[in-house]
C-alpha cells in the first residue's frame, strides 16, 4: 500500500504557479531567465556573416578564374592577354576568401551566447 503525499499548504502570501511548458511549479512568478543578461541586438552580427559569406564566395571565384588562366584555361580575354594578371587574380581570390573566413568566424563567435548569469559574486559557487 503506498501512500500519495499530499502537498503542504503554502505559507501566507506566496502564490504557487505551475508553468504549462515545464510542468514545474514557479512561486510568486520567479523567472530563471530574468537573472541572464539582456544580450545586445546581434543584428549587425548577421549581416556580418553574411557580408563575410559574400566575401569568401567572391574570394573562390576569383582564386578558380586565376588558377584557371595561370593553367592555360583563362575564362575573360583580359587573363588571355596578360599572364601576370591572372597571377593578380588568384592572390586577390586568396586574400579575400581568407579575410571573409576570418572575419566569418568572429561574427559567428560573437553570435554565440555567452551563458554567464547576474548574480552576485558572494552568491557564486567558490572555486579554488
Amino acid at each position: 500500500m503506498s501512500r500519495v503525499q499530499e502537498p503542504l499548504p503554502l505559507q501566507a502570501g506566496h502564490t504557487a504557479v505551475t508553468s504549462k511548458e515545464t510542468g514545474m511549479k514557479q512561486s510568486d512568478g520567479f523567472d530563471a531567465r530574468r537573472l541572464r543578461p539582456p544580450g545586445p541586438a546581434k543584428w549587425r552580427w548577421r549581416w556580418g556573416t553574411l557580408l563575410a559569406a559574400l566575401l569568401v564566395l567572391l574570394g573562390t571565384a576569383l582564386a578558380f578564374a586565376g588558377a584557371a588562366a595561370l593553367s592555360g584555361h583563362p575564362l575573360t580575354r583580359l587573363a588571355e592577354a596578360d599572364g601576370s594578371l591572372s597571377a593578380v587574380l588568384l592572390g586577390l581570390g586568396l586574400v579575400a576568401l581568407g579575410l571573409g573566413f576570418w572575419v566569418w568566424r568572429s561574427c559567428r563567435r560573437r553570435l554565440r551566447p555567452s551563458n554567464g548569469l547576474c548574480l552576485a559574486p558572494h552568491l557564486l559557487k567558490k572555486r579554488d
